[in-house]
C-alpha cells in the first residue's frame, strides 16, 4: 500500500512537470514553425531524441515517459531487430545515468525519509545521504537486472512492444501480462525470466547488502521484490498508453 500511494504521489508530481515541460516545448515548437522551419520530419519521437541531447541506440527510442522519465526500451512497433548483448547494457548505462535520475532519486529519498521507511537509516542529513544512495543503488541494479544481465545470458528481449489498439481492460491486461511474457533475441514468446527473477535478484542483493542489518531478512526481500514488481507494473501500463497521452496534448 506504501508503494501504491508513493508512486501516486510520484505520478502527479511528474504530471504537474511534464505539463510545464510540454507548454515549453510547445512554445519552442511554434517559434521554430514561424522561422520557417515546417519541413522537419514528423517524426515527434525523434524531436524529442534531439531535445534530450541523447544518441539513440539502434532498435531503441529516446522518448520519455510523461516528457520526462527515461522511456529507451519502448517501442511503438512490433517490427524490430534485435538487440545485441552490447546494445542492451548500453542502453541500460544511458536509462540509469540519465542527468534525470539524479532528483528523481532524490525526490524517491526525501518521501522515504518522511515515511521513516527502514528506520536503521535514521534520521537527519546522514539518513537522508543513505537513502539515497540506496534508492539509486536498488533502480540501477534492478535496471540492469531485467534490462541487460538476464535478458543478454538468456537472450531475451528487454524491450516493452506497445500493442496501441483495442479497448482500455485490453491493453492493460497485455501491457501487464508483459511482465511474465517477452519475446527471445529471435522473436519467439517467452515466460519473461529477466523480469521475475531479475527483479528477485535485485532485492536479494539490495536487501542482503548496503540495507540497514534489521532488515536484512526474507519477508522483507519478498516486500521489496513485491513492491518492485508492482511498480513496474504500473509503470508498463503507463508506457502502453503514454503515446495517446502525448497525441492528445500535443493536439492541443
Amino acid at each position: 500500500m506504501t508503494g501504491l500511494i508513493r508512486f501516486i504521489s510520484l505520478f502527479a508530481i511528474i504530471s504537474s512537470f511534464s505539463s510545464t515541460t510540454f507548454a515549453q516545448q510547445s512554445s519552442s515548437a511554434a517559434k521554430l514553425t514561424q522561422a520557417g522551419r515546417q519541413n522537419e520530419p514528423a517524426n515527434t519521437t525523434e524531436d524529442d531524441q534531439s531535445k534530450s541531447g541523447q544518441k539513440q541506440i539502434n532498435g531503441t527510442s529516446n522518448d520519455r515517459l510523461f516528457f520526462v522519465l527515461p522511456n529507451f526500451l519502448t517501442l511503438e512497433t512490433a517490427q524490430a531487430s534485435p538487440l545485441s548483448p552490447h546494445e542492451k547494457f548500453k542502453v541500460v548505462i544511458h536509462s540509469s545515468f540519465d542527468y534525470v535520475q539524479y532528483p528523481w532519486y532524490a525526490l524517491l529519498a526525501g518521501i522515504s525519509q518522511a515515511e521513516n521507511s527502514e528506520p536503521g537509516y535514521g534520521q537527519g542529513s546522514a539518513g537522508y545521504a543513505k537513502r539515497y544512495g540506496a534508492a539509486f543503488a536498488d533502480g540501477t541494479i534492478e535496471s540492469f537486472m531485467t534490462g541487460a544481465i538476464l535478458p543478454s545470458l538468456l537472450r531475451q528481449d528487454p524491450r516493452y512492444f506497445q500493442l496501441g489498439q483495442g479497448s482500455f481492460l485490453h491493453r492493460a491486461g497485455y501491457s501487464v501480462s508483459r511482465l511474465f511474457v517477452t519475446r527471445t533475441d529471435s522473436g519467439q514468446a517467452q515466460f519473461n525470466f529477466s523480469e521475475t527473477l531479475g527483479s528477485a535478484l535485485a532485492a536479494g542483493i539490495s536487501t542482503y547488502s548496503y540495507h540497514p542489518t534489521l532488515d536484512r531478512n526474507l519477508p522483507n526481500t519478498a516486500n521489496v521484490w513485491a513492491t518492485q514488481v508492482g511498480y513496474d507494473a504500473l509503470t508498463i501500463v503507463a508506457k502502453e498508453f503514454w503515446p495517446d497521452i502525448r497525441r492528445k496534448l500535443r493536439k492541443k
